[in-house]
């Protein structure tokens, strides 16, 4: 496997999951070193030196260490002409892209490890309120995600017939609602898409049971 390209990661992030379908979608040789979040190892000095907010992923490519998911996958789509990660007309581009953000930044970020973490600390809350936490926004927010995709431009995929970025969004996230117990049956488009990513072998490498740890 090539050493040129490194994913510092963790198995269940759902942000590197992103990266990793990216990654894979492209068939590019990539090396992973996990970067444990549990053990708290994303705040050491070594990977602040990557990421200074102490985050995954950070993926070295061309020669340079690049963070934050979604542009990253906007650099490999915009540096690797056979990826169609984003559409060629604006409109389409700015669907794809809100559908994105609706699960990375609107759910992912209150989500993140950290966040509920914090809110545990300063409500004193044990396990409950953490899974409570989860379900509340996980929950609402693709309910909101399953409302953008009532849309003509919706197709297989969450915009047309090809995976998105879009799409490798929502696979980690309803990756997420399944782990955490969220009930999103009565959400018929995210269900479907996200059965119909999961047929595809980029989805399959990437997803956290066939890289978790032995």
């Amino acid at each position: 496997m090539s050493e040129d390209i490194v994913l510092f990661d963790y198995w269940r992030s759902s942000a590197s999951y992103r990266v990793r379908i990216a990654l894979e979608s492209l068939g590019l040789a990539y090396r992973r070193v996990s970067v444990d979040l549990v053990a708290g190892a994303q705040r050491s000095p070594e990977h602040r030196a990557r990421n200074p907010q102490g985050l995954v992923p950070a993926l070295v490519i061309d020669g340079q260490t690049l963070t934050q998911s979604l542009a990253i996958i906007e650099y490999l789509s915009e540096t690797r002409p056979e990826a169609r990660f984003l559409p060629a007309d604006p409109l389409g581009r700015q669907r794809v892209r809100t559908i994105s953000c609706a699960i990375a930044m609107e759910i992912h970020a209150v989500c993140n490890s950290g966040v509920v973490g914090h809110v545990m600390e300063i409500t004193g809350g044990g396990e409950e309120v953490r899974v409570g936490w989860m379900k509340k926004f996980i929950g609402e927010g693709l309910a909101a995600v399953e409302a953008l995709l009532d849309n003509p431009a919706t197709g297989a995929f969450c915009h047309g017939d090809t995976p998105t970025m879009a799409d490798f969004c929502l696979a980690p996230q309803v990756y997420n609602a399944e782990r955490w117990g969220v009930d999103i049956t009565h959400l018929e488009r995210v269900c479907r898409i996200a059965e119909t990513c999961q047929s595809l072998p980029a989805f399959q490498a990437a997803h956290p049971k066939a890289v978790k740890p032995a």
